[in-house]
């Protein structure tokens, strides 16, 4: 008989690309109706109400610049919705949700500004 008993399994999602930088987050209102938004989405701030929108770089209303990666999985479907997010730390690329026809090389040199690093998986 077993002393011990699987209870259930975790897969990593590889979103955390290192620890040289430290994470840091800070709670966000989303705006509402983008649907479920997955961890590791990136999140550009509304200039007109300070809300994160899914950053996409053809954006015109302040969410085209990427300033915040999502923590957790946050559904927005029935409204405004509040949300942490690391506002620092070292990230997968690859592991990143982007809007639009975003990709990490468009945000890189932004995030960068604001203390997120990004660095390939290894």
């Amino acid at each position: 008989m077993s002393s011990y008993e699987v209870i259930g399994t975790h897969v990593p999602d590889n979103l955390i690309g290192g620890t040289e930088f430290p994470l840091m987050p800070t709670l966000v209102t989303l705006v509402g109706g983008q649907g479920v938004l997955p961890r590791g989405s990136v999140v550009g701030i509304v200039t007109a109400d300070k809300k994160g929108k899914l950053v996409d770089k053809a954006a015109v209303d302040g969410s085209e610049v990427a300033k915040l990666i999502l923590c957790d999985d946050t559904d927005t479907t029935l409204g405004d919705t509040k949300a942490i997010c690391y506002k620092t730390g070292v990230f997968n690329r690859n592991a990143l949700n982007f809007g639009g026809a975003s990709v990490a090389a468009d945000h890189e040199e932004e995030l960068r500004d604001v203390g997120i690093y990004l660095k390939e998986e290894f």
